[in-house]
C-alpha cells in the first residue's frame, strides 16, 4: 500500500491499537487525531529506527514499527501537556 490512502489507512490503524495500549481519556481522540497520531508515529519511528541502524536509508517502519511510534509520540503528548487535555 504505497499510496497516501494506504498511508492513511495504516496510519489510523497504528494509531487507534497505540490509543488501545496507552490508553488514557486525555489523549487526542477522533478520527483525524488517531490518524495523524499513527502517520505521525510512522515517521517518527522510521527516522529512528534509520538512526539506530535498523531500517536502512530509504526504508520505512512497518505496522509494528507504526504503533511503537505512536506510542512514542503519546508519551511525547502527555509530557508536554503534564497530563492536561
Amino acid at each position: 500500500m504505497g499510496s497516501w490512502i494506504g498511508v492513511l489507512v495504516i496510519g489510523f490503524l497504528a494509531g487507534l491499537v497505540a490509543r488501545l495500549f496507552a490508553r488514557d481519556p486525555k489523549n487526542p481522540s477522533g478520527c483525524l487525531a488517531t490518524t495523524v497520531l499513527g502517520v505521525i508515529g510512522a515517521a517518527v519511528f522510521t527516522w529512528l529506527g534509520q538512526q539506530l541502524g535498523l531500517y536502512a536509508e530509504g526504508a520505512r517502519a512497518g505496522f509494528l514499527g507504526s504503533v511503537l511510534g505512536a506510542m512514542i509520540v503519546l508519551a511525547i503528548w502527555q509530557a508536554i501537556t503534564g497530563g492536561r487535555s
